[in-house]
């Protein structure tokens, strides 16, 4: 811990306090996700520190409400999108020829349709559940992650022990995860940083345009939505919302950034 960077020190604090509120949510938030407990936009107290919503709910318990369900879909997103990615571009690179062809192309056509209008799109005809929203945030990120683990792969299967690994007979199952994997963890483990950052944008975003997670369910692009008309009358209920999405991202870049430097200092050592 003594070798922690302060930037990274500071981030990892931050990060661990939203998760930690996000796990432990219904033990911590004072009222219930949509409980009514005063009058409308009422000003910080003892009883509700950060006042109350444009209906009278406590913020303060939709914000930590909102931020269980804003780092569970982000997550949830996250974890889909490198598995599908990941998978498919290390199998394109190994596989190479045709198989290579046909996925990288059916990739850039995804990759130029706009991710936000493709989503919208999908959205405004299907029902919109949490489910909906992780395997369609996912699936539209995998074409990014596939794009780096190709790239990243296609240089690690000319080396000459993936060339060894291939003379042995070993299947490409044994070539993707024993010989590939390991050997482009570096750049994959900053990109879940910035991966992460993006699904809660993207969520938020979402909710944000009213195609997000759903009232009475909170998330934080939702209470910004709900809260955005009183900034006319200098209520800061909707900025809230919006300094804990910052604050989040910042935390994950200083804590991606310092296991990117630690993860290839650590390659360079061994080798």
């Amino acid at each position: 811990m003594m070798r922690i960077p302060p930037a990274a020190l500071v981030g990892l604090f931050f990060t661990s306090v939203f998760f930690f509120c996000a796990i432990f949510a219904p033990f911590i938030a004072p009222y219930g996700m949509a409980e009514v407990v005063g009058d409308v936009w009422e000003p910080s107290s003892s009883e509700f520190l950060l006042g109350t919503d444009s209906i009278g709910r406590d913020l303060l318990s939709r914000m930590i409400w909102g931020g269980r369900t804003t780092i569970f879909i982000a997550t949830a997103a996250t974890v889909l999108s490198f598995v599908t990615g990941a998978t498919l571009g290390f199998f394109a690179a190994v596989s190479g020829g045709w198989v290579d062809q046909v996925l990288s192309r059916f990739i850039d056509l995804v990759m130029s349709i706009p991710s936000l209008i493709f989503a919208l799109v999908v959205l405004s005809v299907m029902p919109t559940t949490i489910l909906t929203l992780i395997l369609l945030m996912g699936l539209l990120d995998s074409t990014r992650v596939f794009r780096l683990a190709r790239a990243v792969a296609v240089d690690i299967t000319v080396m000459d022990y993936v060339e060894a690994a291939r003379l042995r007979g070993e299947k490409i199952g044994w070539i993707i995860f024993r010989e590939t994997l390991p050997n482009a963890l570096s750049p994959l483990v900053a990109e879940v940083g910035l991966r992460f950052i993006f699904m809660v944008l993207f969520v938020s975003t979402l909710s944000f345009l009213g195609l997000g997670v759903q009232p009475p369910q909170a998330d934080w692009g939702g209470i910004v939505k709900e809260n955005k008309e009183g900034i006319n009358y200098g209520i800061q209920a909707a900025l809230y919302p919006a300094y804990a999405i910052a604050t989040l991202c910042i935390s994950i870049n200083l804590v991606a950034d310092w296991i990117l430097g630690r993860t290839t200092s650590l390659k360079g050592g061994r080798g």
